[in-house]
């Protein structure tokens, strides 16, 4: 359903695909930015981006679930967080990794911003994922 590709002549990255490729005809949800907010819409660990990556990846996990999907069939992602620290997007990235969504792996793109949209909020995902 999804073919992940690896160029050989680029350098090889560390957990992520350099392309994923999804045929015609299979369904796919474009999942809006998922952040770190609870069911009540309150901020969860202000200040501290590791925490507020896990919550935003059980934010996406439940996104998943409700289009029929999972973080296996995930196909491609966005990871915004706001550092110009490589370590913090290297720490953001180890809570990626640990979730299972770079299994396959999938096709990311892992960018430090000056701000995202709600205040206090350090990390938002994105994600594309075909629909079994």
């Amino acid at each position: 359903m999804i073919r992940r590709t690896t160029v050989p002549s680029l350098f090889t990255p560390p957990v992520y695909a350099h392309a994923s490729v999804v045929e015609a005809g299979t369904k796919l949800a474009f999942l809006a930015g998922s952040v770190p907010l609870d069911a009540d819409g309150k901020l969860v660990g202000e200040g501290d981006p590791v925490r507020q990556a896990q919550q935003v990846l059980a934010n996406l996990g439940e996104q998943l679930r409700a289009v029929g999907s999972d973080f296996e069939h995930v196909a491609y992602t966005d990871v915004y967080v706001v550092s110009s620290e490589p370590a913090v997007l290297s720490a953001v990235w180890d809570v990626v990794e640990a979730s299972g969504l770079s299994i396959g792996p999938h096709s990311s793109t892992l960018l430090g911003v000056a701000c995202l949209g709600y205040t206090g909020q350090l990390v938002e995902i994105t994600a594309t994922a075909v629909v079994p």
